[in-house]
């Protein structure tokens, strides 16, 4: 290790920025904000993260703070049937990464927000789940199920709501196509009658929302 006349050398003063001006753009990072941070593996698609602090030191080296978002197929468990392609997890994992490593910028939406868009950008993602790292857990560790196939809500798949029981169901799960489950305006799963009641077009809302469910958007 390199050494001053008197011992170790001094580490540079650091001083905390309010912004970051992201190289080649005009596009200003503050505190709190979401990036998109590049890969050391080219062909993988950017890490997401929300930036914690910003400094520079007195060579004008800018560093943030940041702390992760992980996508599905980095936890342990793996990416399952009911993520969608936009989902991330807010982890507890925090890191010192050179400003000059953001890209870009993103919106990481709650996911009642982010079922409520009109339109998904390539910037838009959303979190519902709180993700530990080094265990693997999930906070929460539960959340509501849907159709017989009990699985959480996916707002990329579409789904149809029972005017009888009120639950939701995948239209694969009840026999039918997405083209048939786009003509339904009115539905009964079959333990509220044996008969699906087919009438003109549109239809419901998504589950725990009184939202439009279209193929619009591209447990844990």
């Amino acid at each position: 290790m390199a050494k001053t006349r008197h011992g170790l050398m001094p580490k540079l003063p650091k001083r905390n920025l309010d912004s970051y001006t992201i190289r080649g753009t005009n596009k200003v990072v503050r505190v709190g904000d979401c990036v998109l941070m590049r890969p050391s593996d080219t062909g993988k698609p950017p890490y997401v993260a929300c930036v914690e602090k910003i400094e520079s030191d007195s060579r004008n080296n800018v560093k943030v703070r940041v702390r992760w978002y992980y996508r599905p197929e980095e936890s342990i468990g793996g990416r399952r049937q009911f993520h969608g392609a936009k989902e991330l997890f807010l982890s507890d994992h925090y890191d010192i990464q050179s400003a000059h490593t953001i890209e870009g910028k993103c919106i990481v939406h709650s996911f009642r927000d982010y079922t409520k868009l009109e339109n998904v950008g390539a910037e838009d993602y959303y979190c519902r789940f709180e993700y530990k790292a080094a265990t693997g857990a999930f906070i929460p560790d539960r959340v509501a199920v849907y159709c017989k196939c009990e699985m959480p809500y996916n707002p990329d798949d579409l789904m149809v709501q029972c005017e009888g029981c009120k639950d939701w169901y995948h239209p694969a799960c009840v026999g039918m196509t997405i083209e048939e489950a786009k003509q339904l305006d009115l539905f009964e799963c079959s333990e509220c009658s044996h008969d699906v009641k087919h009438v003109e077009n549109g239809f419901s809302s998504s589950p725990g929302d009184d939202i439009k469910v279209e193929s619009k958007r591209q447990k844990r």
